[in-house]
């Protein structure tokens, strides 16, 4: 059964859910409905955090880009995808990618389709193609790269 929460402990309990990590509004939002508060108060809550620099989307948005791509090697639209599912805004989005510069992203685009394709372990080439690209388009690289490093890495073969 869950506790019911004064505003002053919600707040105490969010500011330190904040502190934390990162979070987006939409993680707070849904943590303080799971703490049974109401529309009123959650947006009472929301203020203050936003005033006192707890919660901060860009940040979020930031950092969420860097991490994603530099510890999950994810791609662009990978990301993108996934700050739209959080309900970040497009400008904000904008501005989280050009945390990973052009240099950074085709590097690690680079070593981790040459992983992928040095791991794959499939005798049929046509299978392999396919398998190698499915894994990189799922990681949320853009197609052109995918298919010419692909069609390089074929050759090299």
């Amino acid at each position: 059964m869950n506790p019911t929460y004064t505003i002053k402990d919600a707040l105490k309990k969010i500011e330190h859910y904040c502190a934390y990590q990162e979070r987006c509004h939409e993680e707070v939002e849904s943590k303080l409905l799971t703490m049974k508060m109401d529309a009123n108060e959650i947006d009472q809550i929301i203020a203050h955090l936003i005033k006192d620099n707890f919660l901060n989307e860009e940040r979020f948005a930031r950092s969420f880009a860097r991490g994603k791509h530099r510890i999950k090697y994810w791609g662009n639209i990978r990301i993108t995808n996934e700050l739209k599912f959080r309900k970040i805004n497009q400008r904000l989005i904008s501005t989280a990618l050009k945390e990973i510069t052009p240099e950074e992203y085709y590097e690690t685009f680079e070593k981790i389709a040459l992983r992928t394709w040095e791991n794959t372990r499939e005798t049929n080439s046509m299978k392999k193609r396919k398998k190698v690209c499915d894994s990189l388009l799922r990681k949320g690289f853009e197609s052109n790269l995918v298919y010419e490093k692909v069609k390089e890495l074929e050759n090299k073969d």
